[in-house]
């Protein structure tokens, strides 16, 4: 997706706007929970009540999934948009770590998008009974989000770099556009020449 065309920023803006959006509801998730992991566990970093701790880390899990609902479905043309404003790019403008950490995000949504086939692929294995709220459907979406936490948590610590290749492409004076050539009438002929053509 380019954002030359006005249409494209229509989209690639709220997009984004969606993409801040996760990594502050991510870094408060992950706040929360460091605040219950330091109060719960002991100086050798165990927790007091393992269960009530397996349960919280569920939360968690479970928080940031639903979080990067608002920005899986544009979360491919975000990065195809940022790989063609970095090639728009001057050298001078381009962070080194950008294109590693582009990787780092493909490689992540890849790993989302199986995790995600999967889940549904199971969902839809799963007998008639079992519906959210039952141990069995419970437990296998709790492993899907516990599967897909690193991940997740790739796209809340690199995915700024998607709004750094924005707003230094902002910063580029747009491309003007293409103009036909005019075409510019032939000068008269000389005097000269006009009256010698005569006799």
């Amino acid at each position: 997706m380019s954002t030359d065309h006005p249409g494209d920023r229509a989209v690639h803006d709220p997009a984004l706007q969606q993409l801040a959006a996760f990594i502050r509801e991510s870094e408060q998730i992950l706040a929360d929970w460091d605040t219950y992991s330091d109060q719960h566990t002991d100086l050798d970093g165990w927790p007091h009540d393992g269960y009530a701790y397996g349960m919280r880390a569920q939360r968690r899990d479970a928080d940031t999934w639903r979080a990067f609902t608002r920005v899986r479905s544009s979360a491919k043309d975000m990065l195809a948009t940022a790989e063609t404003q970095m090639r728009r790019l001057p050298a001078t403008a381009i962070q080194p770590r950008w294109t590693y950490q582009l990787g780092r995000l493909h490689s992540a949504l890849e790993r989302l998008t199986e995790l995600r086939d999967d889940w549904l692929a199971t969902r839809d294995s799963l007998p008639p009974s079992a519906e959210p709220g039952s141990a069995e459907y419970d437990d296998a979406r709790a492993e899907r989000n516990g599967e897909a936490w690193s991940y997740l948590d790739e796209w809340a610590s690199a995915g700024d770099v998607l709004l750094e290749i924005h707003r230094a492409a902002e910063h580029i004076p747009p491309t003007p556009p293409a103009h036909e050539p005019v075409s510019t009438p032939a000068p008269p002929p000389p005097a000269g020449h006009s009256a010698a053509a005569k006799r």
